[in-house]
């Protein structure tokens, strides 16, 4: 038997026919076939395939990553420049990677992820994996993004329903024994947080450079969403502030580091449990269940209950959206009747009486037959 005659780009070994042929400066070397004609079709279409790439026609293909390897490349390029939470990520992140490992980027499917969820349900509460969940689908559309997949496998993956948000408002009783029960140092800390919504951060970290007395104005630099904002102070919380002794640039100081004081979980336990309702019942446990952001909660929910419209407390709270104050809003049915018999004075100059729940009269004006027939 003859040996197969060489052609141009076409080379024979061990009864196997390769391609070997250069593409823009690049060597492509593969096996082609059995066949001189087989390996004649797979030159043809290989460079063909190139071709296209090279006009723009057709994509090249994705090259796979392990998902541990594009993990801590998210974090390093996304997370830690974009996001002050990013150590929260990072706890995310690895608990991805233990239970994807082994994986590559592409082979994650959705099943996969329904998979993780089922497991990490019976680790963790719902709230907890719909964080992790959330962490995926933001990786997995950096992925497409930066173009090392096509689509995102959890696009159509759904959250777990989580139970409706706790809601802890004080009374007005409550907030009065709070104070009475809280130190000298942290007073002030509790009304800066009841007065005005801001977060425990924001106000432990408050210079005195921040606060414009003659304005009523506190000046917040960096808040949790990475922006700026003026806080309006009330006559009460101002003078608060002002009291308090200055002894550095913080107005909360701690004088063993120089800096300013980081947090008063301790300080803020010891007032709820010294807050009880009657001062002799060693058994009255005090204010039980609170935290130090239920006083933002607080002052958001009081300040629209007593008429101040959502959109400034959004804009005090520092909310991204007016939809995250909405939840603060707890109509009743005194607040809707109050509504409508507001609205209805507009009909007509002649008053109606009607009862409110609390006692309160307020005259309604019916629509006269005039107005009825206009």
């Amino acid at each position: 038997m003859k040996e197969a005659k060489k052609e141009r780009n076409l080379k024979v070994a061990g009864g196997k026919w390769y391609v070997d042929f250069t593409f823009r400066g690049k060597r492509v070397r593969q096996f082609g076939g059995y066949t001189k004609d087989q390996a004649r079709n797979t030159l043809t279409k290989m460079k063909a395939e190139r071709l296209d790439i090279a006009r723009g026609f057709t994509k090249p293909a994705i090259e796979d990553v392990p998902f541990g390897k594009f993990a801590d490349e998210f974090l390093e390029l996304y997370s830690k420049p974009n996001k002050r939470s990013w150590k929260n990520d990072e706890f995310l992140l690895n608990t991805l990677k233990d239970f994807f490992k082994g994986e590559s980027l592409q082979s994650i499917t959705a099943e996969k992820i329904e998979r993780f969820k089922v497991v990490r349900k019976g680790e963790v509460s719902p709230a907890t994996v719909n964080r992790a969940i959330s962490c995926l689908k933001t990786l997995l559309n950096k992925a497409v993004e930066w173009g090392k997949l096509t689509a995102s496998p959890a696009a159509r993956v759904k959250k777990f329903r989580e139970p409706s948000g706790r809601e802890r408002i004080l009374s007005p009783d409550e907030v009065r024994r709070l104070l009475d029960a809280a130190s000298p140092e942290l007073r002030p800390v509790l009304i800066a947080a009841i007065g005005t919504g801001m977060r425990r951060g924001e106000i432990l970290a408050l210079k005195w450079t921040d606060l414009d007395f003659g304005r009523g104005v506190i000046s917040i630099q960096t808040s949790k969403s990475g922006k700026s904002r003026k806080v309006p102070m009330s006559a009460t919380v101002a003078a608060v502030l002002r009291a308090v002794p200055q002894a550095g640039d913080f107005v909360f100081h701690n004088a063993e580091t120089g800096t300013h004081i980081k947090d008063v979980k301790t300080a803020f336990h010891a007032a709820c449990a010294r807050a009880r309702k009657n001062p002799d019942d060693a058994k009255d446990p005090g204010i039980v269940g609170l935290r130090f952001h239920d006083l933002r909660h607080t002052f958001a929910s009081r300040a629209l209950e007593l008429g101040a419209d959502i959109m400034s407390v959004s804009k005090i709270l520092g909310h991204s959206s007016i939809m995250m104050t909405a939840k603060y809003l707890h109509p009743t049915g005194e607040s809707m009747r109050l509504a409508v018999s507001r609205v209805a004075e507009f009909l007509d100059p002649t008053r109606q009486k009607v009862d409110t729940p609390s006692g309160e009269v307020i005259t309604v004006p019916p629509i006269s037959a005039s107005r009825r027939d206009n």
